[in-house]
């Protein structure tokens, strides 16, 4: 019974760990979510600022997966070259590892502290960034709690004969004991969760400096197959990403468990404090992987260029419209709704290279745009043609009116590229090749609304898919906030415009055009909340007030 007792508690507080980190992650989304996406983006244009940007994108997300997905998804859409990537991540576990050194500093008693603040944020503020960072506080304070659980659950393991046992086994199998902390890691998706374990256990004294040094190579090992696993149906670019930090990191725990005897006895001299031996040597463990591995990653991208080769097949045109499904709507509206998801992503990457354009000052970003332009085009009437076949043979009235949903969507779609390659790359290219420049206010003006576009059209992507009331509520909510934004920039301007501000009287068109150009994009992807809310009853039908 007591044994039980004992198992409960200790998978009580690893569950609580984990559900801290979840929390971290969600809150540092909801709060930076967008500066992180576009400073990931960003922040490659050199190896060093590569390392940096992995480094500081997984300490904000505590997650070293979510900046190997994200970074993939970025190479996959041509916004992160594949060396720069591999660099990107190995900047990313040197933050996991910098996090479990930062958790592990003794400082447990700051989480009803953490908790209480957070709670507070969150309920006293009404903006989504605010309540983000009281969502991140609790986080840290459930994850800081967890330890001190954690703690309390491994002290009976020292008066534990079978524990024991089976720890003496592992001693003498130490591969055994990697490749067991490499399973936990992977089944909880987390490599710090399984390190504060072990940093558990080897402070209640039940683990040999060896056998602590396997089991942290395992939770770096299993930590970096979850990305693999995701990335699986992705295009060959993104799996070639995850492939190589899981190759990498195999390697460098391949090279170094011959040698865990040694380094044991060498960690073991320094003078550091016995109790986190685990998250020194998961740091250090990562710190010379990183040394070593960086000279090579042009070397490694090239190897996975050759082992994950492009698809042979055309890109261009559609991938998920089958004919053999028109005789099952139900079918043949999936295949329809993957296609239109596909040319959302396409707009997306338009959108993102024509924020990058503009942010760098560089027509450069704006080659591929007409390409990415003309496959939309291809995409939307493809399905188009598609679900007018489908209807022929008659549908039932939810299925028509989905059939109609995904139509008005994809035109949307389209519509949103047009703007961007007839509009807003133009007034870029204007203000790149006439050698304008925004004032600083007008900049960041224009920047924060680029960046809310493109956080509003990933959430539109979602609601097409899970057709959500709440979120398509919010994204509503959101234009409106578009439409204010736009008002008050535009005010703004005119303002700069009557003190005679040189920048803006250079650039006063351009910058009301491109106010004018991401406005309408924002109400093309709003588009897709109507039907929704329309079904759900939420939806007037005018903002006039009715007289009297």
């Amino acid at each position: 019974m007591q044994s039980t007792i004992v198992m409960v508690n200790l998978f009580g507080a690893v569950a609580l760990l984990l559900f801290g980190l979840s929390l971290v992650k969600e809150g540092v989304t909801r709060a930076f979510g967008a500066r992180l996406r576009s400073g990931l983006a960003r922040g490659t244009d050199g190896p060093l600022r590569a390392f940096a940007t992995g480094l500081v994108a997984t300490l904000g997300l505590q997650s070293s997966t979510a900046t190997a997905l994200m970074t993939a998804s970025f190479v996959e859409k041509g916004l992160i070259r594949s060396q720069m990537a591999q660099i990107v991540l190995l900047g990313a576990n040197v933050g996991t590892a910098m996090t479990a050194w930062i958790v592990a500093l003794g400082i447990g008693w700051l989480s009803p502290l953490l908790i209480l603040a957070g709670v507070a944020t969150h309920r006293l503020s009404r903006s989504s960034a605010r309540q983000g960072a009281g969502y991140a506080l609790v986080g840290i304070g459930v994850m800081l709690l967890s330890l001190e659980l954690l703690g309390a659950a491994t002290e009976p393991m020292r008066q534990s004969q079978a524990l024991a046992a089976f720890l003496g086994m592992l001693d003498s199998a130490l591969p055994v004991a990697m490749i067991i902390s490499a399973g936990l890691a992977f089944a909880s998706s987390s490599s710090l969760a399984v390190v504060m374990l072990v940093l558990s256990l080897s402070s209640a004294g039940v683990l040999s400096p060896g056998l602590t040094v396997a089991l942290v190579l395992g939770a770096n090992l299993g930590g970096a197959i979850p990305p693999v696993i995701t990335t699986l149906g992705s295009a060959p670019a993104a799996r070639r990403v995850t492939l190589g930090n899981l190759v990498v990191r195999g390697i460098g725990c391949l090279v170094a468990l011959p040698a865990v005897s040694v380094s044991a006895d060498f960690l073991q001299s320094l003078p550091l404090p016995r109790q986190n031996l685990p998250v020194d040597i998961h740091l250090l463990f990562n710190l010379l992987l990183a040394i070593v591995a960086w000279p090579f990653a042009g070397l490694l991208a090239r190897t996975m260029n050759r082992f994950v080769p492009d698809d042979e097949a055309g890109e261009s045109g559609p991938h998920f419209l089958d004919e053999a499904t028109l005789d099952t709507p139900v079918m043949a509206l999936s295949g329809a709704t993957r296609e239109v998801l596909r040319v959302g992503d396409l707009i997306e990457v338009m959108l993102m290279r024509a924020s990058e354009a503009f942010s760098r000052n560089d027509v450069n970003d704006l080659g591929d745009i007409e390409k990415y332009e003309r496959q939309v085009d291809l995409l939307q009437q493809e399905v188009k043609i598609f679900l007018s076949r489908l209807g022929r043979d008659g549908l039932n009235e939810e299925d028509g009116r989905r059939s109609i949903v995904i139509i008005d969507y994809a035109i949307n779609l389209e519509h949103m590229g047009d703007i961007i390659e007839k509009g807003l790359c133009e007034q870029i290219a204007k203000k790149v090749r006439g050698g304008l420049r925004f004032s600083e206010e007008g900049y960041q003006e224009l920047k924060g609304l680029f960046d809310l576009t493109i956080d509003n059209l990933r959430i539109a992507q979602t609601i097409f898919v899970t057709r959500n009331a709440d979120l398509a509520r919010h994204l509503i909510e959101v234009k409106v906030n578009v439409r204010h934004m736009e008002k008050r920039s535009a005010e703004r301007h005119l303002e700069r415009l009557r003190g005679g501000l040189l920048e803006s009287l250079q650039t006063s068109s351009l910058h009301l055009d491109m106010l004018r150009d991401l406005k309408r994009i924002n109400a093309h992807i709003a588009s897709v909340a109507y039907p929704i809310l329309e079904e759900s009853g939420l939806l007037t039908e005018s903002r006039l007030r009715p007289p009297g």
